[in-house]
């Protein structure tokens, strides 16, 4: 046999022995969560700090698509600071404590409350744009999201005029008509923030919104986007995340939207179970639709469902966690993820701008904190307490015997 066919022999040794090892790869419950935790603050801190010190217009860059709309610089820093904040606000809501992580949250809920306030304010270099174009109507909803999702953090300690402020800007993207798409769920979040801290909602937008997706409504646990069906990730981006979040407010006012409340749950119970079983062995996942720039914010609902505790049966805590921990390993690791000053670049396995569509910018990437929402759950819950975890996928490849699955028929 001659040199070269035995080296080449070895190389493949070793990359088969090196992918059957991250296949393998069995992180702690302690790991786990140190690296949920610290890569949360990779992500978010450029936009926190920044905008803390009213400089985000200043420092973030402006990466565009190539086939990019306009330069998005009058939509990307809202679309930033919302995204990224409705994914950390569980997290921020567990409130300080005396541990490391505790002091480390104490200092990015007070950084997010100053962001709050610069964001909102009129005469801030930072004050962003709620009602020019139609962008702003998305990203103030992710933010309206992060208030309702963190209202002890993130509402309560803002001071009258920052409140007024944010209340006004709130008020203000009422001009943008929505899209006949999950976009009427951008306003419904809107008006049940301003039901929530205001008492000023505009019920008929907030129930037109939640009417049209019962209408919408496909089966297995799936919504159309607006009428049709579209093989993307949008249930997990948008939809049933801001449904149960508009329903979990509303119903605080008025017990008679229960029932919806409850059959929005069951539907997000069963597509949390497909999105789990998306998951491969190696933590990759489907590259089907758009806005895959948004990368592992594409299992929001996954998350959500896993910190409400309403897993389905057959889905531990700990496999969701032991999956998510490697696909968001890979993905953050990726070379080009970030630039050079800690910035998200466009791409979903690193840098990789074709994959953007027109609308998509640097501000735009942040919704991959969505993915971090079970954070909230505190260190000492069964989701990060208990050991490492096979997920499904892992499970049927590696010969184990798993039930079958079912549709939900509901």
């Amino acid at each position: 046999m001659s040199y070269q066919i035995k080296y080449a022999l070895l190389i493949f040794a070793i990359s088969v022995l090196s992918l059957n090892t991250s296949y393998a790869q069995k992180e702690s419950p302690e790991e786990a969560r140190a690296f949920f935790v610290s890569s949360l603050i990779k992500i978010g801190d450029p936009v926190l700090t920044a905008l803390s010190k009213n400089e985000l217009k200043v420092k973030m860059p402006v990466e565009k698509s190539p086939g990019a709309w306009d330069d998005r610089k009058h939509v990307t820093y809202l679309e930033a600071f919302g995204r990224l904040l409705s994914g950390m606000a569980p997290w921020l809501e567990l409130e300080p404590d005396t541990t490391k992580e505790g002091k480390l949250r104490a200092k990015y809920i007070k950084m997010a409350q100053v962001c709050i306030a610069n964001a909102t304010n009129p005469e801030s270099p930072d004050f962003m744009n709620f009602n020019k174009d139609k962008q702003p109507l998305v990203d103030a909803a992710f933010l309206a999201q992060a208030l309702i999702r963190a209202p002890k953090q993130l509402w309560e300690p803002l001071d009258e005029k920052t409140k007024e402020n944010v209340i006004t800007a709130f008020k203000s993207t009422r001009v943008i008509k929505p899209y006949y798409s999950n976009w009427l769920l951008f306003s419904g979040m809107i008006e049940a923030a301003l039901l929530k801290f205001d008492a000023g909602a505009d019920m008929m937008r907030l129930d037109y919104s939640l009417n049209k997706h019962k209408e919408w409504y496909l089966g297995d646990g799936m919504y159309g986007d607006g009428p049709d069906f579209h093989w993307d990730y949008y249930n997990s981006f948008v939809i049933q995340p801001m449904i149960l979040d508009i329903l979990n407010v509303v119903i605080e006012k008025d017990k008679h939207y229960k029932r919806d409340f409850d059959i929005a749950l069951n539907r997000a119970k069963r597509y949390a179970d497909i999105q789990e079983r998306l998951i491969s062995p190696d933590g990759t996942y489907p590259p089907i639709g758009r806005s895959l720039a948004y990368r592992f914010g594409a299992f929001q609902l996954l998350s959500q469902v896993a910190l409400w505790n309403q897993l389905p049966k057959n889905v531990a805590p700990a496999q969701v966690r032991s999956a998510f921990y490697t696909m968001i390993h890979n993905q953050i690791n990726a070379p080009g993820t970030f630039d050079k000053k800690g910035w998200l670049q466009i791409g979903l396995y690193g840098h990789q701008p074709d994959i953007g569509e027109g609308y998509i910018s640097t501000g735009s990437l942040y919704l991959c904190s969505e993915a971090f929402l079970v954070l909230g759950l505190p260190a000492n819950d069964v989701f990060w307490t208990d050991a490492y975890q096979p997920w499904t996928q892992k499970k049927i490849w590696s010969g184990e015997n798993i039930p079958i699955d079912h549709a939900y028929k509901n």
